[in-house]
C-alpha cells in the first residue's frame, strides 16, 4: 500500500469518527450534502450550502417514532380563509339566481340595524350572506332569512331560519309515545313465597311532538360556527326539551355533539338544547308594526287564528306611534308556547283513553284545555319584568331624523331587537341564549324520597320460634301424619 493511500484510508477514518449528537459523522454528511446538491442542481449552490447543510442536520433529529401530535402548517385562521374565499368565487349570470331571490335581503336590514346600535359589522354580515345563498343553493327551500348569532365559550352559532318548498320537506323521525310494558303474569306452579311484587305504576304519557311546519316546529333551522363552514340542520324540537330548557340554564358550548350536563336531566344533546332556546326566543321576541301581519282567511276554522299572511293594504306607521311608550303599535307575530311545551294544547289524557276506553274518561271530562295570548297581540299587554317594562324602544338618531329608525329591545331575552322603517322591519337576536331572571338562579331540587312500602301480614318479618315450639309442631306433625297413615289404610281395607 502506498504511502497516498494510507493518508487517504486514515483521513477517512477520522471523518468516520462519531462527533454528532445525532449519531452521524462527518464523511456522511458530507456524502449526503453532495448528493442533495448533485440532485437538486441549485444555481447558487455556495449560497445555499450552509442551509442545505442546516437542514440534512435537523431531518436526523426527527424521529420516526415521535408520539407527539404534528403541528398543522397551515393556521387555523389560514384554513378558514380559504372556506371563505370560496363565497366570492361565483359565476357571473345576466339574471339573478334562485338563491338571491330566496334569501331575504339581509344587508339592508343590517344597515338598520347597524344604525341602530345592534349588529356584527358590515364585513362579516356580507359574509353571512353569501353563505345563506351557498345554504340556499343546497337544499329545497322557499325562504332563507338570518335568525341571529349565539355566542357560545369554545365557538358561535350563525343561525338560518328556513322553510322548506312544499312537498319537499325531509323525513323526519318523530319520537312516539313510548308504553310502559306490562308486568308479566307469573307461573301459576310457582311458589306464592318466591313471587316478586309488581309495580302497578304507569308513567304519564309524553306530550306528542309538533309536526314540521306547525307550531314550534313551524321553521327549520341551519346553524355554522362560521361563514363559509358547512351548514348543520338541527333536529325538530319536543315539547319535553321545552319545558326543561325553561328549568335549566346552562351556556352553550358551540359544539353540537356536547352532551348537556343539567338538573333536571336535559332530554338531548346541545344541538337539542340550541334548538329548544331558538324556539323560546322566537316565541317571544318575534314582533312587528301592528297591521303588517293579519290573519289568513283561507285558511281552516280551525286554523285559521294560527296563520298570519301580509298585509297588501298595510299603512306605514310613523316614527311617534313608533315610539309610543306603551308599545300599542307593536305585536307578537310569533305563536306562543304553551306551559305544555306545545303551542296547540294536546290532551295526554285522550291518548290514555285511546288506548284503554275503560278507564281515564271520568279525567278527560274534567281537564281544561290551556289557552295562551293569540297571535297579533299587541306589546302592552306584555308583563313587566323586576319593575320595569319588558321592551324598550328607542331612536336611532335624533338628528338624521328622515334617516332614523325605530328600533325595540327585550329586556327579558338580552339580545333581542327589532327595527320599524316606512314598511320595512326586522327581527335579530345576538346574545348567549339566556334569559334575564329576577333572582339569582339555583338549580332545581331533587324530588322528594318515596315513602316506606306500607306495612301489613305479607310483608311483616315474623320472629323465629323457640325450640319449645318447635318440638310441639313437630309432634303435631308427626301425630297428623300418623292419623293420616290409619285413613289410608282403612280405606284399603274396604
Amino acid at each position: 500500500m502506498t504511502t497516498l493511500e494510507m493518508e487517504t484510508q486514515r483521513a477517512k477514518a477520522t471523518l468516520l469518527q462519531t462527533t454528532g449528537e445525532g449519531g452521524a459523522n462527518v464523511f456522511e454528511h458530507l456524502t449526503e450534502l453532495v448528493c442533495k446538491i448533485l440532485e437538486e442542481k441549485p444555481t447558487n449552490a455556495v449560497d445555499v450550502l450552509e442551509s442545505m447543510s442546516t437542514h440534512i442536520k435537523a431531518s436526523r433529529l426527527h424521529s420516526s417514532d415521535d408520539t407527539l401530535k404534528d403541528v398543522s402548517d397551515v393556521p387555523q385562521d389560514v384554513q378558514l380563509a380559504f372556506e371563505q374565499a370560496k363565497l366570492f368565487r361565483q359565476e357571473a349570470e345576466d339574471e339573478p339566481d334562485e338563491g338571491s331571490r330566496v334569501v331575504a335581503n339581509m344587508m339592508e336590514s343590517m344597515r338598520w340595524f347597524e344604525d341602530a346600535g345592534v349588529g356584527l359589522g358590515m364585513e362579516e354580515c356580507f359574509k353571512i350572506y353569501l353563505s345563506l345563498m351557498q345554504l340556499a343553493a343546497q337544499y329545497p327551500l322557499k325562504s332563507v332569512r338570518f335568525w341571529g348569532k349565539m355566542l357560545g365559550l369554545d365557538s358561535n352559532y350563525i343561525i338560518a331560519e328556513c322553510q322548506y318548498r312544499e312537498g319537499e320537506e325531509p323525513a323526519s323521525e318523530m319520537p312516539e309515545a313510548s308504553m310502559s310494558p306490562e308486568p308479566a303474569e307469573a307461573d301459576d306452579e310457582t311458589d306464592a313465597r318466591n313471587r316478586i311484587p309488581q309495580s302497578q305504576y304507569k308513567p304519564p304519557l309524553p306530550v306528542p311532538v309538533e309536526e314540521n311546519g306547525k307550531g314550534a316546529n313551524k321553521y327549520s333551522y341551519f346553524v355554522c360556527s362560521e361563514p363559509g363552514m358547512e351548514w348543520k340542520a338541527l333536529p325538530p324540537v319536543t315539547p319535553a326539551q321545552i319545558s326543561c330548557a325553561r328549568a335549566i340554564k346552562k351556556y352553550l358550548t358551540g359544539r353540537l355533539d356536547a352532551l348537556v350536563v343539567s338538573y333536571p336531566p336535559f332530554p338531548g344533546t346541545e344541538a337539542n338544547l340550541l334548538r329548544a332556546q331558538i324556539a323560546r326566543i322566537s316565541a317571544a321576541t318575534k314582533v312587528s308594526p301592528i297591521g303588517f301581519y293579519t290573519f289568513d282567511e283561507e285558511a281552516e276554522d280551525e286554523e285559521g287564528r294560527e296563520n298570519i299572511v301580509v298585509n297588501d293594504e298595510f299603512e306605514a306607521k310613523s316614527r311617534a306611534d313608533l315610539l309610543d311608550p306603551n308599545l300599542s303599535c307593536w305585536v307578537h307575530h310569533g305563536l306562543y308556547i304553551l306551559n305544555q311545551g306545545r303551542c296547540r294544547w294536546e290532551s295526554t289524557k285522550r291518548q290514555a283513553a285511546d288506548q284503554d276506553d275503560e278507564e281515564g274518561e271520568d279525567d278527560m271530562q274534567d281537564e281544561e284545555p290551556e289557552v295562551g295570548p293569540p297571535l297579533l297581540t299587541p306589546l302592552q299587554n306584555d308583563e313587566e319584568f323586576d319593575g320595569q317594562p319588558a321592551w324598550s324602544v328607542k331612536l336611532s338618531s335624533a338628528v338624521a331624523l328622515s334617516h332614523a329608525c325605530v328600533r325595540v329591545s327585550s329586556n327579558v331575552w338580552p339580545g333581542a331587537h327589532a327595527f320599524a322603517v316606512g314598511n320595512k322591519f326586522e327581527n335579530v337576536y345576538i346574545g348567549t341564549g339566556i334569559k334575564q331572571s329576577k333572582n339569582p338562579y339555583s338549580p332545581a331540587l331533587p324530588p322528594a324520597p318515596q315513602v316506606e312500602y306500607p306495612l301489613g301480614p305479607d310483608v311483616t318479618e315474623a320472629n323465629d320460634p323457640t325450640r319449645e315450639e318447635e318440638e310441639a309442631f313437630e309432634a303435631e306433625q308427626k301425630i297428623q301424619a300418623e292419623q293420616e297413615g290409619e285413613e289410608a289404610e282403612h280405606e284399603e281395607e274396604e
